[in-house]
């Protein structure tokens, strides 16, 4: 997870994309899931202010009280935009957006000048007949000056050795903690998978198939 996909995801996103400097405030959506936790702690390690956005009251408190999130708003409360507002008093520097739609919309009127939105997933968009699109675009990327970019991890493969060895270092020093989520049993994947788009898991989800052999 950390080590993997996840993790690599969180990092090259965040710090090749992003570009964070401390001090920033840096908003992360599925906050709670593999990628979005990862980044939010990443943030507070390089000194940024960590917000989230995740699905129900429980999840976000977990978020802030076990992962060290500053904040972190619920995207299924009505007022989730002055919610958003409230939690980022000083504006949005970066967005990480794992979600698209209208949680993007949302995210893009609490950007900073200049900000980046740092675009990695559409989760909202995987499970649907009506994908949508923010309204906002391209408004308020012109006015704000705002920078989007889309990545794929791969795209830093060359950067891979510098990213675990600063993700190990976080761990080591307990600035990220691991949350792996593990169903067993091959035959509960598809309800796993459901579960995945549903936003049920709390950090990477995983089927284990079988027992450690060790």
């Amino acid at each position: 997870s950390v080590y993997g996909i996840a993790g690599k995801t969180a990092f090259h996103g965040l710090v090749g994309v992003g570009r964070p400097i401390a001090g920033e405030t840096v908003l992360v959506s599925a906050a709670g899931g593999s990628v979005g936790s990862i980044v939010g702690q990443i943030a507070k390690a390089l000194g940024c202010r960590a917000v989230g956005i995740a699905g129900g009251a429980e999840k976000c408190n977990w978020v802030v009280e076990e992962l060290g999130f500053d904040a972190c708003v619920d995207y299924r409360d009505p007022g989730m935009g002055k919610a958003l507002r409230a939690a980022c008093p000083d504006g949005v520097d970066i967005y990480f957006d794992n979600v698209g739609g209208a949680v993007l919309e949302s995210a893009l009127f609490s950007m900073n000048t200049r900000g980046r939105v740092v675009c990695c997933g559409a989760i909202s968009q995987y499970d649907t007949t009506a994908p949508s699109g923010p309204r906002n675009l391209p408004g308020l990327v012109v006015v704000k000056r705002l920078r989007m970019e889309g990545f794929i991890v791969m795209d830093f493969a060359d950067q891979d050795a510098t990213a675990l060895r600063a993700l190990q270092t976080w761990v080591g020093a307990g600035q990220i903690k691991v949350q792996e989520d593990i169903v067993d049993g091959l035959d509960a994947a598809p309800a796993a998978l459901i579960g995945l788009l549903g936003g049920d898991n709390r950090g990477k989800r995983m089927v284990r198939v079988g027992s450690d052999p060790e």
